[in-house]
Order: C-alpha cells, then structure tokens, then sequence
C-alpha cells in the first residue's frame, strides 16, 4: 500500500499501535485543502507540482496510466482508479512517459470552478475524447496536530493501493471520485474535495494502522509500554502540571532514566515535548475553534494569559492573537 524501498522489506514487521493510541494519533489529523485542478490532458504531456514543500498534495487518476516522479528522480507507475498522497508535499511530476520534460501546473490555462477548484483542459481537437487522461489534484495543508512531528516520518510517497483489499468501504469513495471528474455535474466541484481529504486522511489512517511503517525514534516510545503510558497521560492531561519527576512516576522509573530513555526516543526532553503539545495545542484551538486566549492559557495551565503569550511566542515566534483565523 505504502511505497518503500527495497532495502526495508526483509525488516522485521512493526508491532501494532494499541487501540487507544491510534486514536490520539488520528484524533487532531486534519486536510484542509487550499486548491484543486480539474486536469484533462491529452498524451503526451508533463506536469509539475508542489513548489511549495510545506503543502501535502493529492492525486487521483480518473482516466488513463500515468506515471509520478519525485524530485530525487524515483518514478512510480499510477494506474486507473488509483489516489496517491504526498504527505510533505515537495516538487514532483506527473507523466505519460517517464522521460518527458515538464511545464509548471500554473503554466496552463485554467477555468475557475469554484473559489477553490480550477478547470485545466489541454485536449488535442482532433483526438477522441476518450483518448485524455483526467486527474483531480489538490493541493493541502496537513496537520495532524499534536502528533504532528510523524508527518516527518511519513514515506515520501503514499498510494491508496491495498488499503482497498484491508478497508473495502474506501472503493465506492474512488468511484464516485471517478463518476464526479468524469461527468462534471453541478456541484461536482465541491464534492471532489471533500471526498479526496477523505481518500487522504484513510491513507494516512491506513499507515498508522500498520504501525506506522519503519518510523523510529517518536514512534518507537509509543510502542514502548512504559513511554506510551507516560506520553498518554500528557495528551490526556496537557495543562496539568507536568515535571521530569511525576511523568517519571507515569513510567515506573527514576527520573535520570525517564529522562534519558525519553530524550533516546523521541529527541527531545521531556519538559520541551510538553511545551511544543501545548503550543500545537493552543494555535488549533485558538485558530481553527476560536477559542479565547484567557481560556487557552487557563486549560493549558499557565497562570496568566501573559505567561501562556510569553510561552507562545518563544516556541512559534507569533503572538497567540496571530493565529486568530488561520
């Protein structure tokens, strides 16, 4: 399902995450999408995406066999029917032919469907229709929210491929995908974007549930019963007051091997982790919820709606009040 390479295949399989993890995993994850194309392009062609490497992007193919290649030169052949997500975004084409140069996805004339999905058509006229390729990208922001430092550990490249196999519900969602760019009916617009943030997010759940592939480090405290007790109860209970000693407690060990053992695992110490949560924290729910500044620093445990502004703009180097909207 998820593109590896084939030095990882002999590694031994990842132990799954528990139930209750997974959920903290996947509970803040979010796919808001910024644009979308409507592309149906006659053969041969090259397109680029993803100039800009903070932004997931999303491929669907509709119609036709294409191929995707990545920045470092890695070409993955894409077949009719299938999704494909870029977790951390980056340049990267889409093909008929590995070997074909490329124009920028902004080099093309575009119609504007909806505020945020546009209309792309570079057909031959004398080419029967049915002879196009029809691609629905987009392109994303990811947040996966507190547990936002696993996106860094995401493969490169992520395909919906035997998700379908383990997750069959997620087949009448590609072929609706598929009716939807096909026929172009009123509103068809605005469908495709929802469904294809919810093709991403199944991907995304889809590798989680595998135990997250051959990530490490982060990860690797999750699947260590003690650091994943420890880690749980922060999440559960970020505003407490949260020292090396009493998560220490949490794990059932001294504090200098709580400390070592969690700089080990997941690069950093323990009291940064909690900072770095509850900043993550505070920008989803003061830009995405709207919640009030004195209300964020008071769930989170500081004293002041001072001392959180203080804290806030140390670690994401805004003010809270800057998030407001975004």
């Amino acid at each position: 399902m998820f593109d590896q390479s084939s030095e990882n295949s002999h590694a031994a399989t990842p132990q799954p995450l528990s139930s209750d993890l997974m959920s903290e995993l996947l509970l803040g994850m979010r796919f808001d999408g910024l644009h979308y194309n409507r592309i149906q392009i006659t053969p041969p062609f090259g397109i680029r995406f993803g100039e800009d490497p903070s932004r997931a992007q999303f491929h669907f193919i509709a119609r036709g066999t294409l191929y995707l290649r990545t920045g470092d030169g890695t070409v993955y052949a894409l077949k009719c029917g299938g999704a494909v997500l870029l977790p951390r975004g980056g340049v990267h084409s889409l093909l008929s032919d590995p070997k074909m140069t490329c124009l920028d996805v902004t080099d093309f004339n575009a119609t504007a469907l909806s505020r945020r999905v546009d209309d792309i058509q570079v057909c031959a006229p004398d080419m029967c229709r049915s002879t196009d390729t029809l691609i629905f990208s987009g392109c994303m922001e990811f947040d996966l929210g507190s547990m936002h430092p696993l996106v860094s550990m995401m493969p490169e490249v992520m395909q919906v491929g035997t998700l379908i196999d383990r997750n069959p519900e997620i087949l009448p969602i590609l072929e609706a995908m598929a009716r939807e760019v096909s026929s172009a009916r009123a509103g068809f617009a605005g469908i495709l974007s929802r469904l294809a943030d919810v093709v991403s997010a199944s991907i995304v759940r889809g590798w989680v549930e595998c135990g997250c592939g051959d990530a490490a480090g982060w990860v690797e405290a999750l699947r260590d019963p003690r650091l994943g007790r420890v880690i749980s109860a922060v999440h559960r209970d970020p505003g407490r007051d949260w020292t090396v000693a009493n998560m220490a407690v949490e794990m059932g060990s001294s504090r200098s091997v709580f400390a070592e053992r969690f700089l080990d695992v997941t690069g950093m110490t323990p009291l940064r982790y909690v900072t770095e949560l509850r900043m993550r924290l505070a920008s989803q729910w003061i830009g995405r919820d709207g919640m009030s500044i004195d209300m964020v620093a008071d769930r989170l445990g500081y004293g002041s709606q001072a001392a959180f502004s203080r804290a806030f703009k140390r670690v994401t180097g805004r003010s809270p009040g800057a998030m407001r909207g975004v």
